[in-house]
């Protein structure tokens, strides 16, 4: 039996996942999300609205997935949780209102923190493992 190169790619996908470390998942959520908001714009500036729907809604999911991911052990975890808030009324809006401003303004607020935490998750990547666990 022959695997599909989709079948493979997932296969890929779900393996990278499962072995990911926490910031790395992070970073990948982060990454999709981006994603997401960009083909939403890009469905929206077609008029294609159910197209972009979805989009919006799996990046509503994905906000879900990082909002569930805080912990309050963390001081900024209630800023971001805020943020994430913010960020889910803003996906609606865009969604329902078919608002393509509303869809840049998440693109705006996504692409930074994308960003940082790619940065972050390069510099903890960066400390070797005896550091680490010092520091645990």
């Amino acid at each position: 039996m022959r695997t599909s190169p989709e079948r493979a790619r997932q296969q890929y996908l779900e393996q990278r996942v499962a072995s990911a470390s926490p910031e790395l998942l992070v970073t990948m959520l982060y990454d999709r999300l981006l994603v997401d908001i960009d083909r939403a714009a890009a469905s929206q500036d077609g008029a294609d609205w159910i197209a972009a729907g979805n989009h919006l809604i799996h990046a509503q999911q994905i906000v879900a997935e990082l909002t569930a991911s805080l912990t309050d052990a963390w001081d900024g975890a209630e800023g971001l949780r805020s943020l994430y808030t913010y960020l889910t009324g803003r996906l609606i809006v865009a969604n329902v209102g078919r608002d393509r401003a509303a869809t840049a303004e998440c693109r705006d607020i996504v692409a930074p923190l994308r960003d940082a935490w790619h940065q972050a998750a390069a510099q903890l990547a960066a400390v070797p493992a005896s550091v680490e666990s010092a520091l645990a």
